[in-house]
């Protein structure tokens, strides 16, 4: 083969292989971006779990016990500290460790009776103080601890990271990226639980300011919440 034909040949293919390049680049711009997951999707996962969101829980019964005095504030504080438990456990389960968790059965029951505990030490605290009728020992509605009790209760909670292993993976589409699906749907759900709880905060805090706050309502409704709180601590031994 002569050189002129050698020549000729290497433009052909140089040619032949920008084209390939151009058309290649052109399909996948021109190419339709699929969304990580569709709007029926999200409207079906958002149906599944509203109805477990609504069912009396650990973490329902304590911001039902903080916005019963009839602070919203309160109420909003554990639903925000809460929500960040939650949080939490959706950072827990993308690394791996809720897998962990949830497979060591000596490692969720440690958690599960570290939350026993401490919604025990709540409710004792909160009926020893309404049994007295003075001062309050713990004042039921404090906005600043109401976060921290909320995120505990929330974060000492293992049961609440089972529901990333029940219900996600059942909504996940396999055309998909799995971790963009799965912040997806434990955003929406994190959001979800913000919304319904709040609303929740908002309606008790207003039934609970409709009378004056005087030593025997303040020892019902701390008698009430303590009640609650114990009933969660119950709830998160046995459920």
């Amino acid at each position: 083969m002569t050189n002129l034909a050698i020549g000729n040949l290497l433009e052909f293919c140089a040619k032949k292989s920008g084209i390939q390049t151009i058309f290649a680049t052109r399909c996948q711009r021109d190419r339709p971006r699929i969304p990580p997951m569709d709007i029926a999707t999200l409207l079906l996962f958002s149906a599944t779990v509203l109805p477990l969101i609504a069912t009396p829980g650990p973490d329902m019964l304590f911001i039902a016990s903080q916005a019963l005095g009839g602070r919203t504030a309160s109420g909003l504080r554990a639903t925000a500290g809460v929500c960040t438990g939650y949080l939490v456990h959706s950072l827990l389960v993308a690394i791996g460790l809720a897998g962990l968790i949830a497979a060591s059965p000596m490692l969720f029951a440690v958690l599960r009776w570290m939350g026993v505990a401490y919604l025990a030490w709540l409710a004792l605290r909160l009926l020893r103080s309404a049994t007295k009728p003075g001062g309050v020992d713990v004042p039921m509605a404090q906005e600043r601890p109401a976060f921290r009790r909320g995120f505990l209760t929330a974060v000492l909670n293992p049961k609440g990271m089972l529901i990333y292993f029940a219900i996600l993976p059942q909504f996940m589409t396999g055309g998909g990226n799995p971790a963009l699906q799965a912040v997806l749907l434990s955003a929406l759900f994190i959001s979800l639980c913000g919304i319904f709880y709040s609303v929740l905060s908002v309606v008790l805090a207003s039934a609970g300011r409709r009378s004056t706050l005087n030593p025997r309502k303040r020892q019902w409704i701390e008698g009430v919440s303590g009640g609650l709180i114990a009933l969660a601590a119950g709830k998160l031994a046995t459920g």
